[in-house]
């Protein structure tokens, strides 16, 4: 149970769930023989029906520290979420009007944000093109594991007519993959001639737009929204 949760809805209240994994392997079930190396990762969040649940807290408890032939019972204090940065990706985009292809590359990552308890993450990119509000296609790296400092050097080319190239958008998720649970968004930038995730990525879009055929790369620093 939980008690004095801080309210995360406009109605003053919250809609609390729990998950539950077993670290450093994010595992739901271990050999009883192993569970005192294991740590159980509780992590409280919000359910929001139309958009990401919101993080309430988490507590980290060494199992070494639990008397696991009794059934005990106890209160511990939630850590509030972590308010540190995400991180940095390096990209460049390029656009060809001749033909109509727009070529994102995912150079490197950096100092990305930590979401295992070993202090490392497995990350991977995910990449949407959107129209507007729609999504039309979709790509992604392979993970990397065990790394904050992951080097993708991963090239995607997507066919936008040139009348099209100031409406669309690429939405841009560095990911922790997880081999059990859901994996967790570790930052995303939205690079975009309009209304881009920051002035970075506007001004990267429209150099690409102001220097065709020209590779313009840059470093953007994450957001975690």
């Amino acid at each position: 149970m939980g008690k004095e949760l801080p309210a995360k809805d406009l109605s003053g209240t919250s809609d609390p769930y729990v998950r539950v994994t077993l670290l450093p392997d994010k595992k739901h079930r271990f050999p009883i023989q192993k569970l005192q190396s294991r740590v159980l990762h509780l992590h409280v969040f919000d359910y929001d029906r139309f958009s990401r649940d919101d993080s309430i807290g988490e507590v980290f408890l060494p199992l070494c520290q639990v008397d696991l032939s009794e059934k005990p019972s106890f209160w511990k204090a939630l850590k509030p979420p972590a308010k540190d940065k995400c991180g940095e990706l390096l990209t460049s985009l390029c656009y060809h009007p001749s033909n109509s292809i727009l070529t994102l590359t995912l150079l490197k990552a950096r100092n990305l944000k930590a979401k295992d308890i070993n202090g490392k993450s497995d990350p991977y990119v995910k990449v949407w093109l959107q129209f507007g509000d729609k999504r039309i296609e979709k790509r992604k790296t392979a993970v990397f594991k065990c790394t904050l400092n992951p080097v993708f050097n991963d090239t995607f080319s997507f066919n936008v007519p040139w009348e099209k190239i100031r409406e669309c958008s690429l939405d841009v998720m560095v990911m922790d993959f997880d081999n059990i649970g859901r994996n967790e968004l570790i930052g995303r930038i939205l690079l975009a001639g309009k209304n881009g995730s920051g002035a970075s990525e506007t001004k990267h879009w429209q150099d690409m737009i102001t220097k065709p055929r020209q590779t313009i790369v840059q470093w953007h620093r994450l957001k975690p929204e």
